[in-house]
C-alpha cells in the first residue's frame, strides 16, 4: 500500500510516514522528534489559551454587566463591611433652608480602567439602614451668631465619626454644602458661617477638610448633581455593552469640530417641589442661539464638566442645561392662582356690583376644585367663598397664562431659554410632584402616558366631593395621600401637565416619561452627584498603585493584559528562533555527505571507511 511521506522544514532523519488510513506511525520516529513535536504543540496551545484567558477576563465578564449591576443593586443593601482595608468613605453634609443632613458614602478601591468612575454607594449600618442623620433647624438660623455654627453641626459629624472606621478618618474627605437657606443671606453672613465651620471642625475632628470642601452652591450646581446622581444610579456613564442599548450621538464640548462620539443616552430630570419646578437634560449637539443675549443667558443655565478622572480623556464630558423656576412648585402655584383669582373677583365685584364670592350662597365656582367641594380664601381681612366645579378642561385653559410663555423661539417657562430636545430619542424622570399627581390618587405613576393621564383626572375632577371623601375613608388611595391632596388633586393635575406639555413643550404623543419616587427602590440624593463629581480624580490614585504593582510581578486589572501580550511577544521570538535553527539544520545537512550527516545528527564523531581494495 502506498505511504505519505511527510519531512517538511525537518531534517531528513526525522522523516515520518502516514499510512493511508490517516494514523501516523509514531514507532517509526525517534524518541527526540517526538518530544520535539510535543514542545511545539504544548507551545502553540499555550499561546493558544492565553489568548482565551484575555477574552474570557474582558471579553464575557464585560458582555454580563448586566447581570453584575443587578447583583450590585442587591448587595447594595448589604451592611457596609468596616473591616475592610480596602473600603475609602466619604461624607456630605446638606444644609438646607429647614434642616442639614448628613450623608456617608463608601467606595471599593477603583478598577484601574481610567475609563471607568468611582462605584461610590450610601453606607449602611450593621441593621442595614442608610448612615444618614438630620437635624433642625437650617444652618442659615444661626446668620446672626455664626460662632455656634460648629457647635450645631458637631451631633452630625459625631454620628459620621463613629460609623467611619477610626484608621480611616484621616483620608475621608468632608464636604459641607449649603444651599437656599444660606443663597438668600448676605455674602458677608455667609462668609462668617463658612469661616467658622472651616477653623473650629480641624480641631475637632480628622476628616479631609479643606477650604474648597465648605461652601454655598448655586441652583445649577444643585441640579448638575441631581442629574449626575439619577444617571449614575441608572447605569448611563458606562459603556455599551449591549447592541439594545439606547444611544446618543454627542458633539463633544470644546472640540465641535472633531467626529461625533456614540455613548450611551443619559436621562433628563424634572423635579417639582413645592415652591420651585426643575429641569436638567444632556444638551448632546452644538447648540445656536436666536440672539446675542439669548446666547448670555444660554451661558448662564448650561453646564459644561468633565466626570473623568483624566482631563484629557473626552467620554464623560457632558453638556447638561439646568433650568429652576421659582414660583412655579405646586404649592406656590396654587397661591399665585388664588391670589390672581381674589382680586380679580374683587375687582369685578366693585366694576359691575356684583357680590361673586362674597357669601357662601353665592361662591365664586373654581373650576380647579372637585365638583361640589367648598373652600374659602381670606386675604386683607376679607374671605372668598369658593365652590368647586371640577372641569379639569378649563382650569388647564384658566392656567395657561400662568406659564408666562413668549413668541421667541427656544423658550420655556416665563420666557427661559430651552435648548431643543429630540423627543424621539430622549427619556425623562419626573420626580416630587410629578410622581403624586399621577400615584397617589390616580394610582398610574411609572411610564406617563397623556391621553390616559387625561382621561383619569378629568374623572376626578368631575367626581362629587363627598363620593372622594367616601374612597379616601375606605383606603383606596395611596396610604400618605391625605385630605389636602384630594383637595387639591385637580388643580395639580392640571397644572403639571401644562408645565409638562406647555411650558417645556413636550408633544402629548411623548411616550419615555416615568414618574417616580424612587430609582432601584432607593431614594436618589443630590448629594450621591456631590460626591461623584467632587471625587472623580481619586481614581488616579488607585491607578498609580495598580501601576506600581504591576511592576513588582502581580498581574492584575489592565497589567494582566500587558504582561500577556509581552509573553506571547516573547514567546513568537523563541519559536521563530526554533524554525530558523531547524533550517539552518536542514541547509547543512543538504550539503554534508548522507553517512557524515547521520553522524552529526547523531552528535557522534564521524568514522572513515574502509579505502578501496
Amino acid at each position: 500500500m502506498g505511504r505519505i511521506g511527510i519531512s517538511c522544514l525537518f531534517p531528513a532523519s526525522w522523516h515520518f510516514s502516514v499510512s493511508p488510513v490517516g494514523c501516523p506511525r509514531i514507532l517509526n520516529t525517534s524518541l527526540r522528534q517526538i518530544i520535539v513535536i510535543s514542545i511545539l504543540a504544548a507551545a502553540v496551545s499555550l499561546l493558544y489559551f492565553s489568548v482565551v484567558i484575555i477574552r474570557s477576563k474582558y471579553g464575557w465578564l464585560s458582555r454580563d454587566k448586566k447581570f453584575q449591576r443587578y447583583l450590585a443593586r442587591v448587595t447594595d443593601i448589604e451592611a457596609t463591611d468596616t473591616n475592610n482595608p480596602n473600603v475609602n468613605y466619604g461624607i456630605v453634609v446638606d444644609c438646607g433652608s429647614s434642616g442639614s443632613r448628613i450623608f456617608v458614602y463608601c467606595w471599593p478601591r477603583h478598577n484601574g480602567n481610567p475609563h471607568d468612575l468611582l462605584d461610590i454607594r450610601q453606607m449602611r449600618d450593621k441593621n442595614r439602614k442608610p448612615v444618614v442623620m438630620k437635624i433642625k433647624p437650617g444652618i442659615s438660623e444661626f446668620a446672626t451668631s455664626p460662632e455656634k455654627v460648629s457647635d450645631y453641626i458637631s451631633p452630625l459629624l459625631n454620628f459620621a465619626a463613629e460609623h467611619v472606621p477610626r484608621a480611616k478618618h484621616k483620608e475621608t474627605p468632608l464636604y459641607i454644602l449649603c444651599t437656599a437657606g444660606m443663597r438668600v443671606l448676605p455674602e458677608s453672613q455667609q462668609k462668617a458661617i463658612l469661616e467658622d465651620l472651616l477653623t473650629d471642625i480641624p480641631v475637632h475632628f480628622d476628616f479631609l477638610f479643606s477650604d474648597s470642601h465648605a461652601e454655598v452652591i448655586s441652583g445649577k450646581q444643585e441640579g448638575v448633581y441631581a442629574w449626575i446622581g439619577i444617571n449614575f444610579v441608572l447605569g448611563r456613564f458606562e459603556h455599551i455593552e449591549e447592541d439594545d442599548e439606547a444611544v446618543v450621538e454627542v458633539n463633544i464640548p470644546g472640540s465641535e469640530s472633531s467626529e461625533a462620539i456614540v455613548r450611551k443616552r443619559t436621562a433628563g430630570i424634572l423635579d417639582m417641589g413645592g415652591v420651585s419646578t426643575q429641569i436638567a437634560y444632556e444638551v448632546p449637539k452644538t447648540v445656536s442661539f436666536a440672539s446675542s443675549q439669548q446666547e448670555e443667558v444660554a451661558k448662564n443655565l448650561l453646564a459644561e464638566f468633565n466626570l473623568g478622572c483624566d482631563v484629557h480623556r473626552t467620554e464623560h464630558v457632558y453638556r447638561v442645561y439646568v433650568a429652576t423656576f421659582l414660583g412655579f412648585g405646586g404649592n406656590a402655584a396654587r397661591q399665585r392662582y388664588e391670589d390672581r383669582l381674589f382680586a380679580n373677583t374683587v375687582q369685578k365685584n366693585r366694576l359691575l356690583g356684583k357680590q361673586t364670592g362674597v357669601t357662601p350662597d353665592a361662591p365664586f365656582l373654581d373650576p380647579c376644585l372637585p365638583l361640589d367641594i367648598k373652600d374659602e380664601i381670606q386675604q386683607n381681612g376679607q374671605t372668598l367663598y369658593l365652590r368647586g366645579t371640577g372641569d379639569f378642561d378649563l382650569c388647564r385653559e384658566t392656567l395657561q397664562p400662568f406659564m408666562n410663555k413668549t413668541n421667541e423661539t427656544q423658550t420655556s417657562l416665563n420666557g427661559v431659554y430651552q435648548p431643543p430636545i429630540h423627543f424621539q430619542n430622549s427619556e425623562f424622570y419626573g420626580f416630587s410632584e410629578f410622581y403624586y399627581c399621577t400615584e397617589d390618587v390616580l394610582r398610574m405613576g411609572g411610564d406617563y402616558n397623556a391621553a390616559k393621564f387625561t382621561k383619569a383626572a378629568k374623572d376626578y375632577c368631575a367626581t362629587k366631593w363627598s363620593i372622594l371623601r367616601e374612597r379616601f375613608d375606605r383606603g383606596l388611595y395611596a396610604s400618605h395621600a391625605d385630605l389636602h391632596r384630594l383637595k387639591y388633586q385637580c388643580f395639580k393635575s392640571a397644572w403639571m401637565f401644562e408645565v409638562f406639555h406647555r411650558g417645556f413643550s413636550f408633544p402629548v404623543t411623548y411616550k419615555n416619561l416615568k414618574t417616580a419616587l424612587q430609582v432601584y427602590d432607593k431614594e436618589v440624593q443630590w448629594t450621591l452627584g456631590a460626591i461623584l463629581y467632587r471625587t472623580r480624580f481619586l481614581p488616579l490614585r488607585d491607578i498609580r498603585q495598580e501601576v506600581f504593582r504591576a511592576g513588582h510581578g502581580h498581574w492584575r486589572g489592565v497589567s494582566f493584559v500587558y504582561n500577556h501580550y509581552l509573553f506571547s511577544g516573547c514567546f513568537l521570538v523563541v519559536l521563530l528562533s526554533i524554525l530558523l535553527y531547524l533550517l539552518r539544520l536542514r541547509r547543512i545537512h543538504s550539503r554534508a555527505p548522507r553517512t557524515g550527516s547521520l553522524w552529526i545528527e547523531e552528535g557522534l564523531p564521524s568514522q572513515k571507511g574502509p579505502g578501496p581494495l
